[in-house]
């Protein structure tokens, strides 16, 4: 598909307002076929699909009615990387800042864009949601940035896993203890801008800006055009030294502003390619191409390169040698922020529950939703707020104070790389550690030397990943406050519980904030609370706000001497015993004559389905 194409596709949205865009967003299923393999549902907007890109100025007010027209499921929206100072309850996270927006509910977004430009993108928040295709592109423009950069033209693309199963589907056996592991779905596919095979024409000799943003569920990718380079200016919003590469490594959630140089010469056409890391994948399906190839096209009248095969290409990958984001330095310069008020240290595993499912734990301890969305129990609890209690036993709930300094401490002792995403700030990268050995992690330790070389003028953006086995240490001013969710943008990880909760300087969200009576309805329209603790519950007295009965919670812990690998074996055995059942009902019954036998074979079939039930 040509890339002019795609970006109609993906058509944009300009307010006719000067400054405040008002945009009615009816959310639908679309029919849809971005791969060309598989036709499914996509959600879409208006409809269709890809969803619109948002294009805003800073200082603009952006209102957005969100109807959901889906019918059989909840919806709601995030503005990724936006801060929302002051407007914490449009932030978007289910039951963090709002009750989820309920079929046939109309949901209003309203917000100023403050002290921000840059590239950003908007996603779904509830459960797994933007896999479906709920995703789409924030551009927050800054008039000044053409003048200083010394770019001819602006281009915004996007990558991204892609499942041909819908979101739910793919849930159902995930979160199961039919997958004791806690395998990641495999994606079906890469798209580049919503589509496959892109070619992208391009003038000689011209500097073109790329916003580009990685919109997927769960695969790094990395980026590269054959004999071209890129300049790194931007990234997650933050304008950056710039510093040229042959290639980039983009998590999800990641945005990346470069400058792209064209030839002088027409002679011939070059290769784009983007490749799923794939390290982050337990198997590689025989039909997964991880290596895409789309093109940048000199003269239309010149063939295109070939499409690079990954099992010839595989020896090439691993010369590839991407930017490392934490040698970014920012313009602004902004120095390292002194010793931390307060530091929360995490460390987490994957591991199973008592119910076999593979949950992710920070501390022993994995996120399972409150039945009071969180900024509603501050906006209801007058002084008891600053009481982390609250907020609930399974929500990983801090509480942080005005202005003091927070030093984030994540050490991993998984063998994955996971993408950490900071609601309401950007935060800067002190320290990272490089990857450790799955039966010695790195863990950091403030009294190793080499642990402490924090740079003077620290990385800063809203998405860093961790590597496996290994540490990462990040510092942010508590100055927007405000219910903040701290998450692996793996979805999928997000999904079986890796979450923390911050709730910044409760006393002022109450003071200087406010829920607008529309987000008080979708709770209604949900039969779900928008007043008391983590439980719903509430009173007069400390003891009642305190009083947790009722709330969420995780499963109970494994039981004594069961471990992963009893899980393993049992789901193993019990799918071999139904498979066998089901053989010998299925096809042994038609041989038999006896109505005693067939009974008996009929009610040993019921007992296997009675105990997976």
């Amino acid at each position: 598909m040509h890339l002019g194409a795609v970006f109609a596709l993906a058509w944009l949205i300009t307010a006719a307002a000067a400054k405040v865009h008002t945009f009615h967003f009816n959310v639908t299923y679309v029919e849809a076929n971005p791969d060309g393999l598989h036709p499914r549902r996509m959600i879409g907007i208006n409809g269709q699909w890809p969803i619109p890109t948002i294009r805003v100025k800073k200082d603009d007010t952006v209102r957005i009615y969100v109807d959901n027209q889906l019918g059989d499921r909840n919806t709601s929206l995030h503005f990724h990387g936006l801060f929302q100072q002051g407007t914490n309850a449009m932030d978007g996270p289910e039951m963090v800042t709002q009750c989820p927006i309920p079929p046939g509910h109309t949901f209003l977004y309203d917000f100023k864009v403050q002290n921000q430009t840059g590239t950003y993108w908007y996603h779904s928040h509830s459960g797994s949601q933007y896999s479906d295709g709920l995703r789409g592109l924030f551009i927050i423009e800054d008039d000044d940035l053409q003048r200083r950069l010394k770019y001819d033209e602006e281009v915004d693309l996007s990558v991204t896993d892609y499942y041909h199963d819908e979101a739910p589907v793919i849930m159902e056996s995930f979160m199961s203890r039919y997958n004791p592991t806690g395998a990641e779905p495999i994606p079906q596919n890469s798209l580049f801008n919503e589509s496959r095979n892109v070619s992208w024409e391009v003038k000689p000799d011209t500097t073109y800006f790329l916003r580009i943003v990685n919109m997927g569920m769960f695969t790094s990718q990395y980026l590269y055009i054959e004999d071209h380079k890129f300049t790194v200016v931007e990234i997650d919003g933050v304008e950056v030294e710039p510093q040229e590469t042959d290639s980039l490594y983009i998590t999800v959630a990641q945005r990346y502003g470069v400058l792209v140089h064209t030839k002088k010469t027409i002679d011939k056409n070059y290769r784009f390619v983007n490749i799923i890391d794939k390290e982050m994948l337990d198997i590689v399906p025989d039909d997964l191409e991880l290596v895409s190839t789309n093109w940048i096209v000199y003269n239309e009248h010149k063939p295109l390169p070939k499409k690079l095969n990954f099992r010839k290409f595989e020896k090439t990958i691993e010369q590839i040698n991407p930017i490392d984001d934490f040698t970014l330095t920012p313009v602004a310069k902004y120095p390292l922020l002194p010793d931390p008020d307060y530091q929360i240290k995490l460390n987490f595993v994957m591991d199973n529950l008592g119910d076999g499912v593979n949950y992710a734990l920070f501390n022993n301890k994995t996120y399972v939703p409150p039945k009071v969305p969180t900024l509603m129990t501050v906006m209801s609890s007058g002084e008891y707020a600053v009481m982390p209690q609250i907020y609930g036993s399974n929500t990983n709930s801090y509480v942080l104070q005005k202005d003091e300094v927070v030093e984030i401490v994540l050490n991993n002792m998984d063998p994955g790389k996971h993408p950490f995403h900071l609601h309401g700030h950007n935060f800067q990268v002190i320290s990272r550690s490089e990857e450790g050995e799955e039966d010695d992690p790195i863990v950091y330790d403030p009294k190793n030397p080499d642990h402490n070389k924090f740079p003077e003028y620290p990385m800063i953006r809203d998405t860093a990943q961790v590597n496996a086995n290994g540490f990462i240490v990040l510092r942010f001013k508590a100055d927007n406050p405000g219910v903040w969710f701290f998450h692996c943008h793996v979805d999928w990880h997000l999904e079986q519980g890796l979450a923390i909760t911050l709730v910044e300087a409760p006393f002022d969200v109450q003071t200087t904030q406010q829920i607008i009576p529309n987000h008080f309805d979708a709770c209604t329209l949900g039969n779900m609370s928008y007043y008391g603790n983590a439980a719903g519950n509430h009173g007069d007295s400390k003891q009642e706000w305190l009083d947790l009965s009722g709330e969420n919670l995780q499963p109970e812990p494994l039981p004594e001497g069961f471990t992963t690998m009893g899980y393993i074996a049992m789901a193993m055995c019990t799918m071999v015993a139904i498979f066998g059942i089901s053989s010998i009902y299925k096809y042994g019954i038609q041989d038999i004559h006896t109505e005693d036998t067939e009974i008996m074979i009929k009610k040993l079939y019921d007992i296997i389905q009675q105990y997976e039930n």
